[in-house]
C-alpha cells in the first residue's frame, strides 16, 4: 500500500500490540524455521536469518524461542513442515489485497481466508489477477522523529535503496529485493528503529480512497485477515486520502 495508508494501519495494529504479541511471535518463528531449513542456521551465512533475528529481538523475542525455531529449521529439532503461499483478492473500492501465508494446512489456510474475506466485504481471486499491480521490493518504514530525512538519505543510498519518501510523520524507504539484507544491516548498525521492515509487495498501480467508510472497511478487512493464525503479511494499493487519516485511524 502507500506508504501513508502503511503507516496508517501499522499504528491501528500498535494499539492491539500486546493482544497480538503471541501472533507476532509464532509469524517470526515460522520465518526463522524457513529461513534455516532454507539458508543454513548460521546467521553470519544467511542474511534472510539475519535479518529476521534482528526482527525477532525488536520484538523481544525470547532467545530460547528463537533457538528453537532455527533448530528445527536445521533438523536439530524435530518440526512441523511449512508451506509459504499467497493468495489474491479485493476488498472495498476495488483495492487489490495480498495475502502472504505460511502454514501446515493449505486447506484450512484457504478456507479461512476465503471465509474472512466474504465477511468483511471482500472476496477472492485468481491467480494473477491481482498481483500484476504490485512490485515485490523491501519497504521499510520509520518514524521520522528516529532520524533526518538528510542522514537517512546518505545511510539508506549508500546501502542500495532506490527511493526514500519522507511522508510527514514517517519515511518510506524502498529498495530492490536483493539489497534488503544489505539496507535491514545498516540500519541495524546504526541503531535504528523501524515501524516496519519486510519484503512487501509494493503497489505499481494505487487505488485512491476519498471516503471515510470505504476506507474503514478496507482497514477492517485488513485487520481480521492479519488476525487470521497462518497470516504473515498483508498488503493493499489503497491510497487513502490524508485527509481521513484522524485520530482513530492513523
Amino acid at each position: 500500500m502507500s506508504g501513508h495508508s502503511k503507516w496508517a494501519t501499522i499504528k491501528r495494529a500498535k494499539g492491539a500490540a500486546d493482544a497480538k504479541r503471541g501472533k507476532i511471535f509464532s509469524v517470526i518463528s515460522k520465518d526463522l524455521t524457513l529461513a534455516a531449513r532454507d539458508g543454513g542456521g548460521d546467521p553470519a551465512m544467511n542474511p534472510r536469518l539475519r535479518t529476521v533475528i534482528a526482527k525477532a529481538k525488536a520484538a523481544n523475542m525470547p532467545s530460547d524461542n528463537v533457538e528453537r525455531a532455527i533448530k528445527k529449521g536445521t533438523g536439530e529439532l524435530p518440526g512441523i513442515v511449512y508451506e509459504e503461499l499467497v493468495y489474491e483478492g479485493y476488498g472495498a473500492g476495488g483495492v487489490g489485497i495480498i495475502v502472504e501465508i505460511t502454514t501446515d494446512n493449505k486447506n484450512r489456510s484457504a478456507s479461512e481466508v476465503r471465509s474472512t474475506m466474504t465477511k468483511n466485504g471482500g472476496n477472492l481471486a485468481g491467480v494473477g489477477a491481482v498481483a500484476f499491480q504490485f512490485d515485490r521490493k523491501g519497504q521499510v518504514i520509520i518514524d521520522s522523529t528516529k532520524i533526518s530525512e538528510e542522514a537517512l538519505m546518505d545511510l539508506a543510498l549508500e546501502a542500495g535503496a532506490e527511493d526514500i519518501k519522507n511522508e510527514g510523520t514517517h519515511f518510506e524507504v524502498i529498495c530492490p529485493m536483493s539489497e534488503y539484507d544489505t539496507l535491514s544491516q545498516a540500519l541495524s548498525d546504526q541503531e535504528i528503529e523501524t515501524e516496519s521492515s519486510e519484503l512487501a509487495y509494493v503497489p505499481n498501480i494505487l487505488v485512491p480512497i476519498e471516503d471515510k467508510d470505504t476506507a474503514r472497511k478496507v482497514l477492517h478487512l485488513i485487520e481480521k485477515l492479519d488476525d487470521l493464525e497462518d497470516v504473515k503479511a498483508v498488503h493493499s494499493n489503497m491510497d487513502i486520502a490524508a485527509d481521513l487519516l484522524g485520530d482513530d485511524d492513523a
